[in-house]
């Protein structure tokens, strides 16, 4: 018997645990998830945007807009940095996916532990100042950072096997 055609290649399937993972979020207005895999395809970690651990999701705020206190934005940490604090691993020469290009904040963290490729759907803040600070850092420390185009339209999870 031959064997199965048409497996996932590896970028869909790190790109599709980095979408799964997002569906873990409690943000009511954006999921992100994201895969960090090393060089020989091991996944290293995975993590979504999220309070800190310990801090209640039902006591913070999820807020958008309004004093900076009373949003999610100085309480969230973001799928990038959670992946990394979740990993217990050395990083260096890894790649990361994500669904949306990482912030300044994220990219900081991702040049630190020596994330070498970043892989991203959208880049849903292109023009502001924080995405150009990202790009800029993350050129300047040789990351390589690029869209992902996936190779399949949906992956489908069924549950029974």
């Amino acid at each position: 018997m031959p064997k199965r055609e048409n497996v996932l290649s590896w970028d869909d399937y790190f790109m599709g645990i980095a979408l799964l993972s997002a569906k873990r979020s409690k943000d009511p207005n954006t999921q992100l998830g994201c895969c960090i895999v090393s060089p020989d395809n091991i996944i290293m970690s995975i993590g979504y945007n999220g309070f800190p651990r310990g801090c209640s999701d039902d006591n913070l705020p999820w807020e958008r807009s309004g004093e900076l206190y009373d949003t999610k934005y100085p309480y969230v940490v973001h799928a990038e940095l959670n992946a990394i604090l979740n990993s217990n691993r050395d990083l260096r020469g890894c790649k990361l996916y994500v669904g949306m290009h990482p912030c300044n904040e994220c990219a900081k963290a991702i040049i630190q532990c020596g994330i070498k490729e970043v892989y991203y759907l959208i880049d849903k803040y292109h023009d502001t100042q924080e995405y150009k600070a990202s790009r800029r850092i993350l050129k300047m420390a040789g990351v390589k950072v690029q869209q992902f185009k996936p190779s399949v339209d949906q992956v489908i999870l069924d549950y029974k096997i």
